[in-house]
């Protein structure tokens, strides 16, 4: 599986957000981050 193709201003930004250092972000599957970032989404609202 390929990393995800994420700018480094993308990147960092995402790991600050979930807690999650950079180098498991870039290895996470695009799946996983993406529920990752409805549940931020959920929690905001």
């Amino acid at each position: 599986m390929k990393p995800l193709q994420l700018s480094a201003e993308t990147a960092l930004n995402l790991s600050e957000k979930l807690n999650v250092p950079i180098e498991q972000l870039m290895h996470m599957p695009q799946h996983i981050l993406i529920q990752k970032l409805m549940e931020l989404e959920k929690e905001k609202n």
